[in-house]
C-alpha cells in the first residue's frame, strides 16, 4: 500500500495554480457535504436508525477506515470534519422544506464545475481521472496543510 506522502505529493503535482488551490479548499469539502445530504434518503433497517445510525455514517466509517489505515493523525482529524459533516447534514435533513437529496444534487453539481474550472485554469486534468482513489485523497490533501500550519504530525 502508498504511503499517505506518496499519495499527498502526487496529488500536488495537479495542483500548483493558486485559483486551482483556493478553489479545492471550496468546492472539495462541498463536495464530500454534498455527498452526504445525497446519500441521507438511503434508507437503513429500522434498527439501525433507532440507534441513531444513518447511510452517511456508514459511508463516512468506511472512508475513515482507509485513511487509518494511511495516517492516523489525518484519520483522526478528518473523524472531527466527518462528525461535523454528519451533523450539519441531519440538521438540513430535519430542518430544510426541500429535500436534503436535492440541496445536495445542486451543491454536488455546482462544486463539480468549480473543481473542473480549477483544473482548466490549472491546465492539468483531475487526479481522480488517473486513480479513482485520489477521490478520497483531495479531503486530507486540504487537512495536511492545517496539519502543517499547526507543525502537527500527519
Amino acid at each position: 500500500m502508498r504511503k499517505v506522502n506518496d499519495w499527498l505529493n502526487e496529488y500536488s503535482q495537479s495542483h500548483q495554480n493558486a485559483l486551482n488551490k483556493t478553489i479545492h479548499w471550496i468546492c472539495v469539502p462541498s463536495i464530500v457535504f454534498s455527498i452526504l445530504l445525497i446519500i441521507s434518503a438511503v434508507p437503513m433497517p429500522d434498527a439501525f436508525e433507532r440507534a441513531g445510525i444513518y447511510f452517511p455514517h456508514v459511508i463516512t466509517g468506511l472512508a475513515l477506515l482507509y485513511y487509518f489505515m494511511l495516517s492516523i493523525p489525518l484519520a483522526l482529524g478528518m473523524s472531527v470534519i466527518f462528525a461535523m459533516m454528519n451533523w450539519g447534514a441531519l440538521l438540513i435533513v430535519n430542518q430544510s422544506s426541500l429535500p436534503a437529496w436535492q440541496i445536495g444534487l445542486i451543491l454536488f453539481v455546482i462544486a463539480w464545475i468549480g473543481q473542473f474550472y480549477g483544473h482548466h485554469v490549472e491546465g492539468k486534468k483531475p487526479s481522480f481521472l488517473k486513480d479513482i482513489q485520489f477521490l478520497l485523497i483531495g479531503p486530507l490533501w486540504l487537512l495536511h496543510f492545517v496539519y502543517k500550519r499547526l507543525s502537527l504530525p500527519y
